[in-house]
């Protein structure tokens, strides 16, 4: 991949994390690229709600491109995009995203790539099981590329049955610059939080890992953050704060003696699914409590690392007996591990290397 490419990348917003749980995703590999010297548009379509909730300004190192979200608006942002090297659309981005699936591999120069990256791999593995007319079975063949944000050797083979001609996985990662240690805050202190916003078909799990060991626990304090709870039913040690942006997630994360990752359903039944808030929390040397999911140990060491529960009474047990001292050792050996392993900045450079494989492709079926 060479320097200097001109990158046009369609999501849903790189500056607000309202309802976007991709945002710190985006902004962690873009940015890493940007860092490279690559050139970063990010085309985002306008929503009042999202930039109302904005929790960062636009950044400098890279171009956000905002369009509105009608025909006319779309035609104008793909025109825009023509020129790049590399021309990205991620899945999600909540308007015309089969129009723009259809249109992106076909707008790109000569010479570019077009890449398909999918942010919930097996959400989209499941409707191309059920929908055999899909529209996004007849377009993955025309993309160069698939790049995926979970998922190991099964997704990757699942996706190529569908079509793709090559696809890998781009795992979350760490941008130690964002999400470091900080002061503790007592107004933010619990045993155990949790920070995510509510997808209802998740409420099963979250009622069995969080809210069930709140019930269980009743002298314990517990911090639930997030978009979408208002209305669930609670114990009165759940303290749910509403929605929590980016910059006072290391606050929160430093602040309890555990915090809860979970991956959900079909993202941990397909594995190898680091979340961004694992990375978030590890990176400010929390004591994380995950749930079970193949491949784990390819990016935390169980129990060491990081504490796997696979029920209610696992995550009961970890908090009764979990101490400080502990918390804090687990916290200190994941932290080291993520900053070694696991940034932003590695993930950049493993695209690269794929990409440059691609250049050379490309270069050889252009000059036939």
């Amino acid at each position: 991949m060479a320097k200097g490419m001109r990158i046009a990348f369609f999501g849903a917003s790189l500056v607000s994390a309202y309802r976007n749980g991709a945002a710190t995703y985006y902004r962690g590999v873009l940015r890493a690229l940007a860092a490279h010297g690559h050139a970063i548009r990010f085309y985002e379509p306008i929503d009042e709600e999202r930039l109302t909730h904005r929790d960062i300004l636009d950044p400098t190192w890279a171009q956000v491109v905002r369009f509105a979200p009608d025909g006319e608006g779309v035609e104008a942002a793909l025109d825009s995009a023509a020129d790049a090297d590399l021309i990205v659309k991620s899945s999600g981005i909540g308007v015309f995203d089969e129009l723009f699936e259809a249109a992106v591999p076909h707008c790109t120069a000569e010479h570019a790539l077009s890449v398909y990256w999918d942010l919930d791999p097996a959400a989209t593995l499941a409707r191309l099981d059920a929908e055999v007319n899909h529209p996004l079975r007849a377009q993955l063949p025309w993309y160069d590329l698939v790049l995926l944000r979970y998922g190991g050797e099964e997704a990757m083979e699942a996706f190529q049955r569908f079509g793709a001609r090559t696809c890998f996985p781009v795992y979350c990662a760490l941008d130690p610059d964002v999400h470091h240690p900080v002061a503790r805050e007592t107004a933010h202190a619990a045993n155990l939080a949790y920070l995510a916003h509510r997808r209802v078909e998740h409420d099963a799990q979250v009622q069995r890992a969080f809210l069930d060991v709140a019930a269980s626990l009743p002298a314990h304090r517990f911090i639930l953050g997030g978009c979408g709870w208002e209305d669930v039913a609670m114990p009165p040690n759940v303290h749910y704060v509403g929605y929590v942006y980016t910059a006072e997630h290391n606050a929160y994360n430093c602040s309890s003696t555990a915090v809860l990752n979970l991956t959900h359903g079909p993202a941990a039944r397909l594995g190898y699914a680091p979340t961004a808030r694992l990375f978030e929390a590890t990176g400010v040397g929390a004591c994380v409590i995950s749930d079970a999911w193949t491949g784990i140990e390819m990016f935390f060491e169980p129990e060491r690392e990081v504490l796997i529960a696979h029920d209610t009474a696992d995550v009961v047990n970890y908090l009764g007996s979990l101490s400080a001292e502990r918390a804090a050792a687990i916290g200190r050996r994941a932290s080291e591990r993520a900053r070694l392993e696991h940034t932003y900045e590695r993930r950049a450079v493993e695209l690269e290397a794929l990409l440059e494989g691609f250049d050379r492709q490309w270069a050889s079926r252009t000059a036939l």
